[in-house]
């Protein structure tokens, strides 16, 4: 009732401002405004006090659930955290410093800001210094005095700090590296890689009458030898002088640097280079309508997958000491030639009446790109006589381990994960257990993110086994252990847990429930814990390894009036699919009177979460926030919501992962007719009075649902929605559909917009308009091709200043009054 007089008084307002022209009436309308936005706050504190649920309270500035704590970390000895936390009524973050025997943080100010932006820091001299950068410029600490030292103070931004074993610290500064003797305050140059041809005294002549004038000119003659004999003295000088900085490496004209990775023995620099190529062409542009000059601005946006070419990455070992560049071939990996695409390419052929002939060829090869890494695709062992590489096929279906054989200057495959659909790009970390020849890794091989170890030469050991998942190791100091979260006990609860990686013994750490993330206490004695619950967003806690006490809470951010309200704690419900073993796990959110028995059954409505590979039926805080509030306010309205991880999402293995591979969009329609038919069995609701809505790929599901299957649900709302895979990006698309050329199949059979004929029900599109994620593109082929198909049940809402996430509380609300309204007027 509230918030259709809600919409009802916005609409007389918008009606009066525009009939009212004058400029005294202008005036009275202004003052109207005012007086609403001045009576909001009050009108939204009144319902909370009744505790009723409205959009204007769920769309509003989210400062007002909470200010969560985030990037938290240690301090250095373990005795207190820091943290950044949102400002009051503004985006920018603060630091907070909070000892574990206070009950208050105070605020980190700006002036010693430097002085504890250590949480990534390289420890020197035996854990004596730790290094860290600030602002992109270096810090040393002494841990025994505190004393800090300011090591650069410039515009150029110092990254990649390690420290070498003769004691120094070295650093990467745009193509070159440097170490720095802390002691003398000397800094080398070590290595500077520059894309050019070595520079030469004198060239050749080109033509015959450059080779003829420069025979007949004496003059010209003295001044090529002048100019070879500076350059070979130079060159000498530079080859015999030990305070000259090394020869450059010159790497060659149109390349670029993808990584680079210096030996911690500071004798080799292992490097990835590429054919250069823009992230777009000309073509690729999204108007902006809103801009502050009053024109339309035409943006740069990356280039769609249909228009993407091969990249192959070059490995290179540079040898600082004697100065030769070695190119890393990849015909010792085994299947670098293999035609893994050869079925597919198959299947495309005999569609367009063509016979397909499968030949060996080299594929494209490059640095694995993880979504979630931070240490690179190059690590070394701690004596800096061997280095790992993780490498990728381009076509997403191989990934290796490899080391360098120096000596034989080739690669050495360690590890081969293949997979028929494709590689997933998470879960690859890897590196070398501590003062080991020991590779760790995490592999999908047996269906599940799982933790292995392998001495060089030698056989893999699995650690953890099982059906969860194990994500975001962290090795100990010692190599004794490998800490990481995982969700064994259940595939939404997320606890911390250790392996021993000499003998396989796993062990528990937190029993918090929820979803638990950590950071490892410098004296690893301790757990600094980002813990939520589904009523609770993320907060801070300690818990003492070992120890049999609870974990203590650190913060308290949730406002009062978000816990005031009558939230529905949703149940996690393994819903049976029937055409996999495996459920589907599900939030469920019931009606707090819901009654089984009542004579009326319930309408309800079904979230189909985006970004395809993610997890929200967990028991954790929902990312998201406002649809986990907007379906509390819908249970208040009298509608069941049900919430689920379809095939394809994250947290429930590879089959779960790859079962959409070529075919998007089609076992995750069944599994919500799956959904639906459970609702009707066990949650008392009438299925021809269901809707639906989601985001990004919650968007394109919902479009393939409606186009698909007519009637299953009676309204759909698609929020940014995907219509055609051949226009998203190449990183993610090619994974689940290949490449357009070679698979144009997978993408008539996953794209809406082939579709949209089988239209029949209600559907809502909410489009923003500055998107380049999901182009606004994508939205208006798919609004022509309805208006061809002379469909009237749908209608499109644009929001012109709108990028893929919502920003302004107006537009939330705005795009969740029209889903709320298409419900109402369609499943009651």
């Amino acid at each position: 009732m509230y918030n259709k007089l809600a919409l009802a008084v916005a609409a007389a307002l918008l009606t009066a401002s525009c009939a009212n022209t004058s400029p005294a009436n202008n005036q009275s309308s202004s003052a109207a405004i005012s007086t609403v936005q001045t009576e909001r706050p009050a009108a939204m504190a009144a319902a909370t006090a009744r505790g009723e649920i409205t959009l204007e309270q769920i769309m509003s500035d989210q400062q007002w659930v909470a200010r969560s704590p985030e990037s938290a970390y240690w301090g250095l000895d373990g005795s207190s955290v820091f943290y950044a936390q949102e400002r009051a009524d503004s985006e920018l973050r603060d630091w907070f410093h909070q000892p574990l025997d206070s009950d208050e943080a105070h605020q980190v100010p700006l002036e010693k800001m430097h002085e504890y932006a250590y949480q990534d820091g390289v420890r020197l001299n035996n854990g004596e210094q730790l290094a860290y950068t600030f602002e992109g410029n270096i810090f040393v600490r002494d841990l025994s005095s505190g004393d800090i030292t300011q090591i650069t103070r410039d515009e150029a931004r110092q990254s990649q700090l390690q420290a070498l074993n003769d004691g120094r610290l070295a650093y990467r500064e745009g193509n070159n590296f440097f170490a720095v003797d802390l002691a003398s305050g000397l800094t080398t140059q070590v290595a500077s890689l520059k894309f050019s041809k070595a520079p030469e005294g004198v060239t050749a002549p080109e033509d015959f009458i450059a080779a003829e004038q420069q025979q007949l000119m004496t003059y010209l003659q003295e001044e090529r030898q002048a100019r070879q004999e500076a350059f070979d003295r130079q060159q000498a000088l530079q080859a015999n002088n030990p305070s000259l900085a090394p020869k450059p490496f010159y790497l060659g004209e149109n390349k670029e640097l993808v990584a680079a990775s210096l030996s911690p023995a500071g004798d080799k620099v292992v490097v990835a280079i590429t054919d250069p190529r823009s992230w777009r062409d000309d073509g690729d542009i999204m108007p902006d309508y809103i801009g502050e000059d009053g024109r339309v601005k035409a943006v740069d946006v990356r280039r769609r997958v249909a228009d993407a070419e091969p990249v192959e990455h070059q490995v290179m070992v540079l040898d600082l000491t004697s100065g030769e560049q070695t190119q890393l071939t990849y015909n010792t990996l085994p299947g670098w030639n293999e035609d893994v695409l050869a079925d597919v390419k198959r299947e495309n052929h005999k569609a367009q009446g063509k016979t397909y002939k499968s030949e060996p060829s080299p594929r494209p090869i490059t640095l694995m790109q993880d979504w979630s890494w931070e240490g690179g695709a190059m690590r070394w062992n701690d004596a800096g006589d061997q280095v790992a590489v993780m490498l990728e096929a381009w076509d997403n279906k191989d990934r290796w381990i490899a080391t360098v054989d120096f000596a034989a200057k080739e690669f050495k495959s360690q590890h081969r994960l293949h997979d028929d659909a494709w590689i997933n790009y998470t879960y690859n970390g890897f590196g070398f257990l501590p003062d080991t020849n020991t590779l760790w890794y995490q592999s999908e091989q047996d269906g599940y993110s799982h933790l292995y170890v392998k001495p060089l030469g030698g056989s893999e050991k699995q650690l953890t086994k099982g059906k969860f998942v194990v994500d975001t190791p962290v090795v100990s100091e010692s190599g004794q252990h490998i800490y990481f979260k995982a969700n064994q006990k259940h595939p939404g609860i997320y606890e911390i847990f250790r392996v021993g990686t000499s003998n396989g013994e796993l062990e528990q750490l937190t029993k918090l429930g929820g979803i638990n993330d950590f950071e490892l206490s410098p004296n690893e004695d301790k757990l600094l814990i980002t813990h939520s619950s589904a009523l609770q967003p993320p907060e801070l806690y300690v818990k003492e390894i070992g120890s049999a006490d609870m974990a203590s809470r650190l913060t308290e951010t949730v406002s009062e009036t978000f816990t005031a309200l009558p939230w529905t704690a949703p149940s996690v419900v393994p819903i049976p699919s029937s055409h996999v073993d495996e459920p589907i796990y599900s939030r469920v959110y019931l009606p707090d009177d819901f009654d089984p028995n009542r004579a009326e059954k319930y309408p309800a409505v079904v979230f189909i979460h985006g970004a395809g590979y993610l997890q929200n039926a967990h028991m954790g805080w929902s990312g998201y926030q406002r649809e986990f509030m907007f379906h509390s306010m819908l249970n208040q309205q009298g509608y069941v919501v049900v919430d689920l991880d379809y095939r394809g999402s994250k947290g429930y293995g590879r089959d779960w992962r790859t079962a959409i591979y070529r075919q998007m969009g089609t076992p995750e329609v069944e599994d919500l007719q799956d959904v639906v038919t459970w609702m009707g069995s066990n949650a008392h609701v009438d299925t021809d009075r269901v809707g639906t809505y989601g985001g990004s790929y919650g968007g394109f599901l919902t479009f393939m649902a409606l186009f698909n299957e007519p009637g299953l649900f009676k309204a759909g709302a698609a929020l940014r929605p995907v219509s055609d895979w051949a226009h998203y990006n190449t990183g993610y698309t090619s994974n689940i559909l290949n490449l357009p050329d070679n698979d144009p199949i997978a993408y008539r059979r996953s794209s809406p917009i082939y579709f949209t004929e089988g239209l029949e029900d209600a559907l809502l599109i909410n489009s923003p308009m500055v998107d380049d994620n999901v182009f606004f593109q994508d939205s208006v082929r798919v609004v022509q091709r309805l208006i061809e198909h002379e469909k009237e049940d749908f209608e499109i809402a644009i929001y012109p200043v709108e990028p893929h996430g919502f920003r302004k509380p107006s537009s939330w609300l705005d795009e969740y009054r029209r889903i709320f309204k298409l419900f109402e007027d369609n499943l009651k």
